[in-house]
């Protein structure tokens, strides 16, 4: 198994952190403008980039301090998607993981770079309200 895993420290307190990543205006912002669904546990979140789409079960909603998903969208099935929050002098610090890929491939490292770039898009949106969501976003 491998997983994707990165840091990120953002200005602003967690609770507005926590707000861009469990609600869908939030996710809109950040990661693809065509988000739509539920997010609350046991309900579904879709996420289209274009064509594609990739649903995501939410599994946990703890206000000001994690979001996780479950994947079930083609090549991320049996994956699951964490964004951890802590909070010091009004700074939050992101630690995001996208976990129990089969394998390292050529795939899970495009992938890699895109949480990447669309975290950074996140802490724009945070940090100045506008992000660089899909189809905006930074071309790999």
């Amino acid at each position: 198994m491998a997983d994707i895993l990165h840091k990120l420290c953002i200005s602003a307190p967690s609770d507005r952190v926590y707000q861009a990543l469990a609600t869908i205006d939030g996710l809109a912002g950040w990661w693809t403008r065509t988000t739509s669904g539920e997010s609350a546990p046991g309900e579904t979140i879709t996420f289209r980039f274009g064509e594609h789409a990739n649903p995501m079960r939410v599994q946990t909603l703890e206000p000001g301090r994690r979001v996780a998903w479950e994947c079930s969208a083609p090549g991320w099935v049996g994956t699951e998607v964490t964004f951890d929050l802590s909070e010091e002098a009004g700074r939050t610090t992101l630690r995001f993981g996208h976990r129990k890929w089969e394998e390292a491939s050529d795939f899970f490292a495009h992938c890699s770079t895109k949480w990447a770039t669309f975290l950074l898009s996140l802490r724009e949106f945070v940090e100045t309200g506008k992000g660089r969501p899909f189809p905006d976003d930074l071309a790999i």
